[in-house]
């Protein structure tokens, strides 16, 4: 049953493979050129190889995962990394956050190949990896099936299932059960999440319980600097900022601007697309709207209401530059992205109410007073309160803050069981 499963799965997705290609090359590819590249390697055509493959979907998994992408590249590891990755924008970050580490020379970024099982075996063979770990839930059938019968050991790390997942994974129950057979370690959030995951019928000695590596995160010297000097160029005006917003958000986002600043005339927005694609996009509806605004690209901020930051790797030390920050992707059902950046520069979180992709984070933070929701209705009202309640402010980055330290300690557990693993 596992093997006819995995099989219709297999054809399934080899039918829809012109789709995927047309999508990703000719759709995506025209907003963004760079899903045009390597597109080789979507077949597993890779020159790639290390010790490990770490697999990071997108913009958010390398950014939660760049503490231990770093402590893998440690003198005391020493191992060589390859990091695949399914888009451009993912790619990009990777090699501009490690642009600078001397360590990055055992670096090796690609893309993840298609979920076809010659392509899968064509990556992992050609890789000569020991170990494949996969950040999060990214349970490709075929990529498990093939490391397995390579001889690579397979760790899913920060694992979460919701309710909801959990019930989507057991309406095609025999896969299910044929990607949890090829799991050798799974390390997930919490004690629930791995019970849903014993529900589907992982085996329960091969659950291990370490808490979300997305709080193993630090602001560095240089970021704390950075900021501080941006904010010092600024000026004294209340900042906010709104962080990975999405399509349909920005509108929302100015108006409610352009309502604080009868409040607050000198107040500034910085406001930071999640994808490169949407950065021209945001500027022609300031323009539109006739908002002053100034593109973080193209030099310093004179006083304009908006800055657009439109430049990739700068989200964690612009945070560090406002009073306030607002999480997008969560004013539209998006599932909202990741707070805790904000929170490590000791600053108030708002979010709208959907944030199902961070349940894990989100009921610390609002239990703790370190973040509040918002909605479209009551955004303007809750900034104009901060704004005019410096203390407010403060008390609540400190909580946020405190939550961040209190729950540290995954990255080590971690790097425990990928020794366990590869050492095995």
């Amino acid at each position: 049953m596992l093997l006819f499963a995995r099989f219709l799965y297999s054809l399934i997705l080899l039918i829809l493979m012109p789709l995927a290609c047309f999508y990703l090359y000719v759709l995506r590819g025209r907003k963004n050129p760079g899903y045009r590249q390597d597109f080789s390697e979507r077949f597993g055509f890779t020159k790639a190889s290390g010790d490990i493959i770490l697999h990071c979907a997108s913009v958010g998994e390398v950014l939660a995962t760049l503490p231990l992408i770093k402590a893998l590249l440690a003198d005391k590891h020493q191992y060589r990394l390859v990091l695949t990755t399914n888009t451009p924008t993912g790619r990009e970050q990777i090699n501009q956050l490690l642009a600078k580490d001397i360590a990055a020379a055992r670096v090796q970024v690609c893309y993840l190949p298609f979920d076809l099982p010659l392509s899968q075996r064509r990556f992992i063979r050609r890789s000569g990896a020991r170990l494949l770990a996969v950040i999060e839930t990214e349970l490709w059938p075929n990529m498990l099936h093939q490391a397995k019968r390579n001889g690579l050991k397979t760790l899913i790390i920060n694992a979460r299932l919701s309710a909801k997942s959990a019930k989507g994974y057991a309406r095609v129950a025999p896969l299910t059960r044929s990607i949890l057979s090829d799991i050798d370690r799974l390390a997930c959030h919490h004690q629930a999440d791995g019970e849903r995951f014993i529900n589907l019928g992982l085996d329960k000695d091969r659950l291990g319980v370490t808490g979300s590596i997305k709080f193993d995160i630090g602001v560095s010297e240089q970021q704390a600097e950075q900021a501080k000097q941006l904010k010092a160029s600024l000026g004294q005006a209340p900042i906010w900022i709104a962080g990975s917003t999405h399509p349909g958000e920005p509108e929302l986002l100015l108006f409610a601007h352009e309502q604080v600043r009868k409040s607050y005339p000198d107040a500034l927005l910085i406001i930071a697309p999640r994808h490169p694609e949407q950065f021209d996009k945001v500027a022609e509806l300031l323009t539109a709207q006739g908002i002053s605004f100034s593109r973080r690209s193209q030099g310093e901020h004179q006083g304009e209401a908006v800055l657009l930051a439109d430049t990739l790797g700068e989200l964690g030390m612009l945070y560090g530059a406002a009073d306030v920050a607002f999480i997008g992707g969560s004013l539209i059902e998006r599932g909202g992205h990741n707070p805790l950046e904000a929170c490590a520069h000791g600053i108030p979180v708002l979010s709208g109410l959907h944030t199902f992709n961070f349940n894990h984070v989100y009921p610390a933070l609002i239990d703790q007073d370190g973040a509040l929701w918002v909605d479209e209705h009551n955004l303007v009202e809750t900034l104009n309160s901060l704004f005019s309640e410096p203390q407010k402010c403060a008390e609540m980055g400190a909580s946020g803050l405190k939550v961040v330290q209190q729950n540290q300690g995954a990255i080590n557990k971690t790097l425990a069981l990928i020794e366990e693993q590869i050492n095995a």
